[in-house]
């Protein structure tokens, strides 16, 4: 059976309905490609353009827009049992992050300043896969992971190459949209109750009439001490990467006729001590239309990366620079900034500074970021300012739907908040969990016949979201595991032995990351010539379907792909090595599962249904510990 059929078999109350994600199939997946490429005997010319084929899809959950946002929407959704379909308008999947742009992910750990805090759920399990997969720090292989994840989940179809570019109204909901595909001369008209806005552009809200903000927000709107004096509609600029290497001998460089002369008074606030990976602050265009302008600021970038390379090659400043080449240069313009939709809260400074909603659904923490608009042509003012918040913050459901436009949803830098807000809203690791909150929340809403602000104002539905996050590894500040389903909650706990500062009960403390400083939430053994072993045990006898254990993933590093060595620094590109490795799930004795391999922080075994009085998670290897750890065990049936 496919998952939407398991998950459809299961009785839709409480918190019943949860992800099925690993364990998957040796056969490879069922991709009804036929759906969105018919044969030529089937093909329907377009009435308004003959020479495109018109072909009607129909989904639970339309996701526009394949950056991280996008991509953990779908996925999410999927999971949750939605029929999704998501539309791309580039060949690969993963915004700044893909092999187009090459911007590496960053979120609440603010690069190694936070350290702790790195998100759970479906970023996390993609950052851990990377590791593994990728030592080579290859983009490519990056973009080819996310592909592999979105086309592995049977019930997603995934458009590339696709634009959006239209949307049917009626009755003031999104009843349908249109894409197109010029490759494959295809109009696709898609229709769902949900629609999913991870454009970054917000091009979805726009066609709708979603009301939306571009610019910045007077100070005194919300009392925001980083907000301009008077309003403007400008915003963070674009940028463009480049990557260089070292080679055996001198590598010239002649810059071309226009590029620009870049001097030492240019890079005044601009470091250019390292060369392999450069640089964020080549930015510009944010004083105009970072969507309209889009081939004006392309066109800056490039003459500005130009002559930076110039300037380290050919000025002298940089005699060790002799033997470095380029070997990549991005065309694409990493955009930060543009509409934001409103929601029914805006977030601003003071909410990051507060860092809490009743409707959290996911975290953030990057500091807030603003920079000049004007970017590279203002050297007399430094690339950024930057105001840590003392604490990560938690992001609202509210934030996350259209105000005006019932069935529309944001995932990504376009949700609603101020302009001081989205100066840290707006990093991928951010949005990947506000997408992974946004597609649940979607599924959910389809599931119940919601709209999402339904959703929100229904305080049990909200509460089986916040749950149903929870328990797919999301990441939320002091929210902790109240599932009335999960067995494990009833029962008692022992160990073959346990460290003073990670005591076994730690297990259902109801918390899956350790508060660097604070308080300790997982269990910690040593790995004795037997392994190590924790155990629950009830005073009546279970019966078990399914069991959930999340292990430690060295939180407290930093993990992200990313072609600067200062970066890369202190990052493992492989398994984590606190991370258990080879481990048995034993029900009164009894062996019901075994792994071996495993590099992943959560997992999920369905087993044949088992009545017993005790589970047993007997570890037999650690991936490069003399300790086993683990922050959580559920038990559903």
């Amino acid at each position: 059976m496919r998952r939407r059929d398991i998950l459809g078999s299961l009785p839709l109350t409480g918190y019943s309905l949860y992800v099925l994600a690993q364990d998957p199939s040796p056969a490879r997946p069922f991709r009804d490609f036929g759906a969105v490429a018919p044969p030529a005997g089937k093909r329907v010319p377009s009435p308004v353009e003959p020479h495109m084929t018109l072909v009607d899809l129909s989904a639970d959950v339309a996701v526009a827009g394949g950056g991280l946002a996008g991509v953990c929407a779908a996925i999410s959704a999927a999971r949750h049992g939605a029929k999704v379909v998501l539309v791309q308008d580039r060949s690969r999947l993963g915004g700044n992050s893909s092999s187009e742009v090459k911007m590496h992910v960053v979120g609440a750990t603010c690069h190694k300043g936070r350290p702790g805090w790195r998100e759970g759920g479906l970023i996390e399990e993609l950052r851990l896969a990377d590791a593994v997969n990728n030592p080579q720090r290859c983009w490519e292989l990056w973009d080819l992971l996310l592909y592999d994840k979105v086309i592995s989940e049977p019930d997603i179809t995934l458009l590339l190459e696709t634009t959006l570019y239209a949307a049917k109204m009626s009755g003031g909901r999104i009843e349908s949209v249109m894409a197109r595909c010029d490759r494959s001369e295809h109009l696709y008209r898609i229709k769902a109750p949900v629609f999913v806005d991870a454009t970054g552009d917000s091009r979805l809200a726009l066609e709708s009439n979603a009301e939306f903000r571009w610019g910045r927000e007077t100070r005194s709107e919300f009392s925001e001490s980083l907000a301009p004096e008077k309003a403007d509609s400008e915003t963070l600029g674009s940028s463009i990467l480049f990557t260089s290497r070292r080679h055996d001998r001198p590598m010239p460089f002649a810059p071309p006729s226009w590029a620009r002369k870049v001097t030492k008074e240019h890079l005044k606030f601009r470091p250019t001590n390292t060369w392999e990976y450069g640089y964020w602050w080549i930015e510009w265009g944010g004083n105009l239309s970072t969507v309209h302008d889009n081939e004006r600021i392309r066109f800056e970038l490039l003459a500005i990366t130009m002559g930076v390379w110039d300037y380290i090659k050919n000025s002298g400043n940089h005699p060790d620079s002799a033997n470095w080449a380029l070997d990549w240069v991005g065309m694409m313009p990493g955009r930060r900034g543009s509409r934001r939709v409103i929601g029914d809260v805006i977030v601003t400074q003071n909410d990051l500074i507060r860092g809490d909603f009743e409707d959290a659904v996911s975290m953030g923490g990057w500091p807030m970021d603003d920079h000049p608009p004007g970017g590279f042509d203002h050297p007399d003012l430094p690339p950024n300012t930057v105001m840590k918040t003392a604490e990560v913050y938690n992001l609202p459901l509210r934030a996350m739907y259209s105000r005006n436009v019932p069935n529309l949803m944001m995932a990504g830098r376009n949700i609603s908040a101020s302009h001081a807000a989205f100066t840290s809203t707006r990093v991928m690791a951010t949005c990947a969990a506000v997408g992974q909150a946004v597609g649940t929340a979607a599924a959910q809403c389809v599931r119940n016949n919601l709209s999402p602000r339904q959703l929100y104002r229904n305080k049990e539905q909200l509460a089986h979201l916040q749950q149903t996050l929870l328990r797919d590894d999301q990441s939320i500040r002091s929210r902790r595991n109240e599932d009335p389903l999960d067995l494990a909650r009833r029962a008692k706990v022992r160990a073959s032995s346990s460290e003073p500062y990670a005591p076994a009960g730690n297990l259902l403390s109801g918390q899956t990351r350790d508060i660097p400083g604070k308080e300790t939430h997982q269990w910690t053994a040593p790995m004795a010539t037997g392994g190590a072993w924790i155990e629950l045990y009830w005073d009546q006898p279970v019966t078990l379907r399914e069991i959930q254990v999340t292990f430690d993933t060295g939180f407290q590093r930093e993990l992200t792909l990313s072609s600067s060595d200062s970066i890369s620094r202190g990052i493992i590109r492989s398994a984590q090595p606190e991370t258990v490795r080879d481990y048995r799930l034993l029900a009164g004795g009894r062996e019901i599962k075994k792994v071996e391999g495993n590099f992943q922080r959560l997992n999920r075994h369905r087993v044949e249904p088992v009545t017993t009085r005790s589970l047993r998670l007997h570890i037999d290897k650690v991936n490069g510990s003399d300790f086993a750890r683990v922050f959580e065990i559920r038990c559903y049936a």
